[in-house]
């Protein structure tokens, strides 16, 4: 009864429906199955999402997208909210940091950076690990989270100071250097950071004299014909009319944070409907001083069809619509192992016991299928399907990017944000919380194995 109701209620809660389902009945059968457990999961009257956005690639080409919920959500008058819809955007969180990976590796291949140089010397200052003063710090380091940088003295400062008073001992900005880790030299412990990111968009601005929300769009978003990118207010009105608010159903009670599924949906990020998005960076800002400003580490917009034909991209080994965005050999060394969780070598959980990060490639994850009660990385349910890519978190988004080049095959999803806390509902098999399990292994099953059962 439950999937018919969700089946029945697929307009009300703005699905987008394709225009048929190739593969026959049975698959058609399948899809529509998946409509009704995607949709049973946004409705869930206990774990509400306020928006959800899919798509499945099989045999290297999309074979489901769909979108839930609303993009905008007017609390005091329901019918006056917006659906998401196929060209909805989202500020996709740390899956950024996967696109901007492409980034500098596209740089590497032009000849305009080397992963294993001492990127001191693109800085323009010496970057050196307090702790640690004789060991440079590279590229590749920063893209693999090894190079001992941490959040824990911030990641993000406005345009007029300078990345350099942040990480030089002695810096207006550095204070205790909380931003660095006396664990180990860089390049021989893994913890996950946001603070590397900004270092790189740093560099990338340094070597090109280019702001980085432009250099991102000439280098990568415009050859994969992507729509979005790092600074809104830079976009098209129309563009920027589809970019989700992200949700919460969260209030701050007397100084905590009270989390109530029958409450209000109340705006996280993104909120443009009284305010248009203001410029990040003014007519004076230094391009080079201040990688952060643009947030690279998490602060793309982009559709579900943007990423879908970033994957697609991927899985072509750099080639979109008989466009090459970049050589077989970069997309190979893209996804080339560089790290595997030893249990002594690295820190998994990203503060936590889940075990969630198990490898890592140059800017994207590896997932290897480990799998324990609220615990690993494992993708969908009873296993058997790995791949790499990247997680989103932030803001309320949720959102997982995985691919799998040698059976050409792609899962992604987006939310909009949870009417609930998060961890009050964990997975059964994964870090994942129970929704994201469900969601990924409905797509795995349904539209890349064609399951109708």
């Amino acid at each position: 009864m439950r999937l018919r109701r969700a089946a029945g209620a697929l307009l009300g809660l703005g699905a987008f429906a394709m225009a048929g389902h190739a593969g026959g009945p049975a698959n058609s059968r399948a899809m529509a199955r998946l409509d009704a457990e995607l949709a049973a999961v946004v409705a869930d009257p206990a774990h509400p999402l306020a928006s959800l956005s899919v798509l499945a690639i099989r045999d290297g080409e999309v074979a489901y997208h769909r979108q839930f919920g609303h993009r905008w959500i007017d609390n005091e008058r329901p019918s006056n909210s917006k659906p998401a819809g196929p060209a909805t955007q989202y500020r996709i969180a740390s899956i950024s940091k996967l696109v901007v990976a492409l980034g500098v590796l596209k740089l590497v291949e032009d000849g305009k950076l080397g992963l294993d140089e001492d990127v001191s010397g693109y800085l323009g200052f010496r970057l050196r690990n307090p702790h640690f003063p004789d060991s440079p710090i590279t590229l590749r380091m920063l893209l693999t989270h090894t190079s001992s940088l941490r959040d824990d003295g911030g990641y993000s400062w406005p345009e007029n100071q300078r990345i350099r008073d942040v990480l030089v001992p002695g810096g207006a900005l550095h204070g205790s250097g909380a931003m660095w880790s006396d664990e180990a030299p860089p390049g021989a412990y893994f913890r996950y950071a946001n603070l590397p990111w900004g270092v790189i968009g740093t560099v990338m601005e340094r070597v090109t004299g280019e702001r980085f929300d432009r250099l991102m769009r000439r280098l990568i978003l415009e050859p994969v014909g992507m729509h979005g990118g790092f600074s809104p207010a830079d976009m098209a009105a129309a563009h920027v009319a589809n970019i989700a608010t992200l949700y919460r159903k969260r209030s701050d009670a007397e100084g905590k944070e009270a989390w109530d599924p029958k409450g209000p949906w109340i705006p996280q990020v993104d909120d443009y409907s009284r305010e248009a998005p203001r410029p990040r960076a003014g007519p004076m800002y230094e391009i080079g001083s201040n990688g952060t400003l643009f947030g690279p580490q998490g602060n793309l917009r982009a559709s579900a069809a943007d990423l879908g034909r970033l994957m697609r991209m991927l899985l072509q080994e750099g080639e979109i619509d008989g466009r090459r965005v970049l050589a077989k050999e970069t997309v190979r060394r893209f996804f080339e192992r560089q790290w595997t969780f030893d249990r002594r070598n690295g820190e998994s959980g990203y503060g936590t016991k889940r075990d969630r990060y198990q490898a890592w490639g140059l800017g994207n994850q590896h997932f290897l299928d480990v799998s324990g009660p609220g615990s690993g990385d494992r993708l969908v349910e009873g296993g058997g399907f790995v791949g790499a890519g990247h997680l989103g978190d932030a803001w309320g988004l949720t959102g997982a990017l995985v691919l799998d080049t040698r059976t050409r095959t792609g899962l992604l999803f987006l939310t909009g944000g949870p009417g609930f806390d998060p961890d009050s509902y964990p997975g059964r098999y994964s870090a994942f919380a129970r929704h994201e399990e469900i969601i990924l292994t409905a797509l795995y099953r349904r539209a890349v194995q064609r399951r109708a059962d």
